[in-house]
């Protein structure tokens, strides 16, 4: 009896491979300091080419652990938490001080709205009504990185920058449905060419150091509008038919 029970306990190798996942996803938290030091430097294209390698880890971290069974093989590590800790330092913490550092909002609203991105996403991350059950995100998702990268190409007046990050710090809280651009199922065959779009669009933008031309903007702008409302403006499609 006891040597079946040994038989299926997983192998040193097996749970060597399976806690390297995890330290994998660590990395993304080193990452993040990396990204943070080229902030302090105001080297903003450097920075988000750290925070998108970060994105990279979060993007297969997932599929690799679940493939390799770690939740099962290391039960006394949570990916999970784990995942939540790197997040919140790369989609959060070093997006929230790059947006108050950087100029971009009015400097007396700046300090203010960095301590309300941090508490709200806190607070957000925290929340086990944080996605539906169709896996859009409720509420906006705490994409501060992304919102950091929007403002340095829109480049907008202080005025009308500050008054965007108050208006995603509101929709935090928001009922309302945000795209998950992998788990959303319905109408993925448009969505992941749009993400693939992005992707290459914002390699072209970190390259060109944030100077490029309206179209390359206005078509991340719709790709954004597309994240955000996408779920909104097809309940009120469905509502008049």
């Amino acid at each position: 009896m006891d040597s079946q029970e040994d038989s299926l306990k997983p192998t040193p190798a097996i749970r060597a491979a399976a806690f390297s996942v995890h330290i994998f996803t660590a990395f993304g938290a080193a990452i993040a300091l990396l990204a943070m030091l080229e902030a302090v430097r105001e080297h903003w294209a450097a920075m988000f080419q750290w925070l998108g390698a970060a994105l990279i880890i979060d993007a297969i971290d997932g599929p690799i652990a679940r493939r390799l069974n770690v939740k099962n093989v290391q039960p006394n590590w949570s990916g999970e938490v784990l995942d939540l800790v790197v997040d919140f330092v790369t989609y959060v913490f070093v997006p929230a001080y790059a947006i108050v550092a950087s100029g971009l909002l009015l400097p007396v609203a700046a300090p203010l709205l960095g301590i309300a991105i941090i508490v709200t996403s806190a607070l957000y991350f925290a929340d086990l009504r944080m996605k539906a059950d169709d896996n859009h995100f409720r509420g906006f998702p705490a994409l501060w990185n992304a919102a950091a990268f929007y403002l340095f190409p829109l480049h907008w007046p202080p005025l009308l920058s500050t008054l965007l990050v108050a208006a995603l710090v509101v929709l935090t809280f928001v009922p309302f449905h945000v795209l998950h651009p992998v788990r959303v199922v319905r109408l993925r065959w448009l969505t992941m060419p749009l993400i693939a779009m992005w992707a290459l669009l914002g390699l072209y933008v970190l390259e060109m150091d944030f100077r490029v031309g309206a179209g390359v903007t206005v078509v991340l702008c719709a790709i954004a509008l597309w994240i955000v409302f996408s779920d909104a403006l097809i309940r009120l499609a469905r509502s008049f038919a």
